[in-house]
């Protein structure tokens, strides 16, 4: 592969925004190199690569670094062509960004709080998510996948709560999807996970726990000291 074709991706193995970016990868056939980053010690290429938020995921293509797992994504998509990720109609593609967004401020950050969080504060954050998701569900009405027939762009955003949401309930001792109470999400987790391109893709969830429990003890403590 020539060297401005090259393609690498630093990440974490605990990530599941790394998992979007490598799902994409998989999704479009993309070769790469993936170099695991230590964020405990962090590489002199990471810190080169993102200077801002000095966080994985980072893409490198062609020597030119891109952070973030949306933008990754869209930028994946705009360069190259075969096995869209996302709609070709500037509005619908737009609106999937839209959505998105909210995903993203809505619940992942809201899950993410919760982590950190227990008592009254942590069940206004589970109350919070499960408004979001009673959203999700309804847009889900009469699709098998957020974009339609086929797992596109708001699926892979999502993909993180049919394994790594489990694991954070787990470990923070709240419960936010129900499979009765949100059907048509449960019926989309089952398509998501049955996909080939899924299966035997996640982390050892063995390895996941600890690790989530060390960031709520973390959080739980910094909390404290406030």
């Amino acid at each position: 592969m020539e060297e401005e074709q090259k393609v690498k991706l630093l990440g974490a193995w605990f990530s599941p925004f790394v998992y979007r970016v490598r799902l994409a990868l998989a999704l479009k056939g993309i070769q790469y190199e993936y170099i695991e980053q230590d964020l405990t010690n962090k590489s002199s290429l990471l810190l080169h690569s993102n200077p801002i938020h000095k966080r994985v995921p980072v893409l490198i293509h062609g020597g030119k670094p891109i952070p973030e797992s949306l933008i990754i994504i869209d930028y994946l998509d705009s360069i190259w062509k075969d096995n869209p990720i996302l709609p070709e109609d500037p509005y619908q593609r737009a609106m999937a960004h839209s959505w998105a967004k909210f995903i993203e401020e809505k619940f992942t950050e809201v899950i993410r709080r919760a982590l950190m969080l227990e008592g009254e504060q942590q069940e206004k954050e589970v109350l919070q998510a499960k408004d979001a998701l009673e959203i999700l569900e309804g847009e889900l009405k009469g699709k098998k996948f957020f974009g339609g027939d086929t797992m596109g762009f708001l699926d892979i955003v999502m993909s993180w709560i049919t394994f790594w949401l489990g694991v954070i309930e787990e470990v923070a001792g709240f419960q936010v999807f129900d499979p009765i109470e949100y059907p048509r999400l449960k019926k989309w987790k089952d398509s998501f996970l049955e996909l080939p391109l899924i299966k035997g893709s996640f982390p050892p969830r063995d390895s996941l726990l600890p690790y989530f429990s060390k960031i709520r003890r973390c959080g739980l403590a910094s909390a404290a000291k406030k």
